[in-house]
């Protein structure tokens, strides 16, 4: 059975009225069925999103966040990272500690939350916090899958609102954002770390890309607390060194060696981040930005957002 209390701030994906709870959850509007598979309710609208509700039910391709065994977790384990992640954890702690400052116990939204994200520990606020953790595949942390083009959520219902590798994956960030605004409450917070200079990781399921300003024109209903690179040009280098690699080759065999390669070759590249990042360079060639913002009722103009220019040009 879906908890009580998140069980209370559920709405139909479609149409946003109540939920009655049961074997399923059904809406007491339009009378649209959701399973629960596992515990895990599924509030997919299968006419307004890539994926069926159907799929989950049947576990059709939708188990994210596997770990490797045998031979594969070996070898996997022997491959450097080409990705750095500068100031996450700063940037969680910041987050974290502006709600705790207007709530005893804040509630918080991950949208693709199957999986922990990097700088992001969860379990030793567990108690502190309220989460909702989501996403469009079942993992280890998945408590509830939805779409966020359409959050399955009443209005006004979040402090804070957590979207961290997700935006590059969906079709319309635009009206992702929308959507994070209307389940906030006034003032509620949202933190995003978006790609900018990456190339496609997620196959058919990765869509866009956003400059720093970009970026802060897809939140520009909110006014800005922090932003910056969360991934550096050196990252953005060692991303591009070993997909050129890999992209000299056909066979998917050979694709992985070669790409395995480039990290092994390249993956120091990265650490030029921790002293370029920051400078205007680093704003024109980042790999990642991150924006954290809180809920405005005065959306930011564009004759202001160009003022936000960090670059070099």
């Amino acid at each position: 059975m879906v908890n009580h209390a998140i069980r209370q701030i559920l709405a139909c994906p479609r149409c946003k009225h109540g939920l009655a709870a049961g074997d399923l959850l059904v809406c007491s509007n339009c009378g649209i069925e959701y399973p629960v598979v596992d515990g895990i309710p599924v509030l997919i609208d299968d006419d307004r999103s890539l994926f069926k509700r159907d799929d989950f039910v049947l576990h059709r391709d939708t188990t994210y966040g596997k770990p490797a065994t045998g031979w594969k977790k070996f070898v996997l384990a022997l491959i450097p990272s080409i990705s750095t992640n500068l100031g996450s954890d700063e940037n969680f702690r910041t987050f974290f500690l502006h709600l705790k400052a207007h709530s005893a116990r804040p509630r918080v939204l991950i949208i693709g939350g199957a999986v922990e994200g990097k700088g992001l520990a969860l379990d030793p606020i567990a108690n502190d916090v309220e989460l909702v953790e989501t996403d469009v595949s079942f993992g280890v942390r998945t408590g509830l899958i939805c779409d966020a083009h359409d959050l399955p959520f009443r209005s006004g219902t979040f402090d804070g609102v957590i979207a961290q590798a997700v935006l590059e994956h969906v079709v319309d960030p635009f009206r992702c954002v929308t959507e994070i605004e209307r389940v906030l409450a006034p003032g509620g917070l949202v933190y995003a770390e978006t790609p900018f200079m990456q190339q496609v990781h997620m196959g058919r399921h990765d869509f866009l890309r956003f400059s720093h300003l970009g970026h802060r024109r897809l939140f520009r209903g909110f006014a800005e607390i922090d932003s910056g690179a969360v991934g550096g040009p050196g990252t953005a280098l060692a991303w591009s060194w070993a997909y050129f690699l890999r992209s000299i080759f056909r066979g998917r065999t050979m694709q992985r060696a070669a790409f395995a390669f480039g990290a092994m070759t390249g993956f120091y590249f990265k650490y030029f981040d921790y002293f370029i990042a920051s400078r205007p360079g680093g704003f024109d060639a980042a790999s990642c930005y991150y924006f954290l913002g809180s809920k405005s009722e005065e959306p930011l103009s564009d004759q202001e957002l160009v003022k936000g220019y960090l670059g070099t040009f």
